[in-house]
């Protein structure tokens, strides 16, 4: 078998392409759309992108791939791979942010809402995500009263944008631990009314220590 199991902005590959790593396995570009698929269902996406949308907030929105009652009709590489500002969070409580990034980074031709990512290239890292869906559910009940117990519309959708820009900062900064302490500040900060979610991400980082 030559695919690696357990199938913003995008992530480039540098060199993933032709590498001649004896480590490194021909993968097809459907087996990856279908491996990142996969992970986002693992971790409970659907839960956080339906009260998002339910509030107009479509990460999708104005694509011309994306059709009312059938949803996305060209999957990429490119939007497989994006995170929102929650699920960036989700994965970055959990520590698992750092694999989801250098899975992508494998990937070459990735652009905005479509890709130059060829039929088969080379990976030597596959993408395994544990089931996070008590925590994205979590996420999702958190959204959905702090949206209904805001008067402005949209409260959730700016906070998700702040977030990501946090996050993505947090990881500009490698090597700065001032900024990074910052960034990570502000993310608690902005994260503090998530009283569900921190609850369950105490009892899965009490049942998964390691992480």
């Amino acid at each position: 078998m030559s695919e690696i199991a357990n199938h913003e902005s995008p992530h480039q590959a540098s060199s993933s392409c032709g590498s001649s790593d004896r480590s490194d396995i021909k993968i097809s570009r459907q087996a990856v759309i279908g491996s990142g698929v996969k992970a986002l269902q693992q971790i409970g996406s659907a839960a956080i992108c339906t009260i998002c949308i339910g509030y107009g907030g479509s990460c999708c929105y104005g694509c011309r791939h994306l059709a009312d009652g059938i949803g996305c009709r060209q999957r990429n590489t490119s939007c497989t791979a994006w995170l929102c500002g929650f699920l960036k969070l989700l994965l970055l409580e959990t520590g698992l942010l750092e694999e989801w990034n250098d899975y992508w980074d494998q990937v070459p031709g990735q652009d905005f809402r479509k890709d130059f990512t060829p039929d088969e290239f080379f990976m030597n890292r596959p993408l395994r995500l544990p089931n996070l869906r008590r925590l994205s559910e979590a996420l999702a009940d958190d959204l959905k009263d702090l949206e209904d117990a805001h008067i402005a519309n949209g409260f959730i959708l700016t906070l998700r944008e702040k977030i990501d820009k946090n996050i993505d900062l947090l990881e500009g900064y490698r090597g700065n631990a001032i900024k990074q302490n910052r960034m990570r500040k502000n993310i608690a900060i902005l994260s503090s009314p998530f009283y569900r979610f921190q609850q369950e991400l105490r009892d899965y980082r009490r049942s998964d220590p390691v992480r």
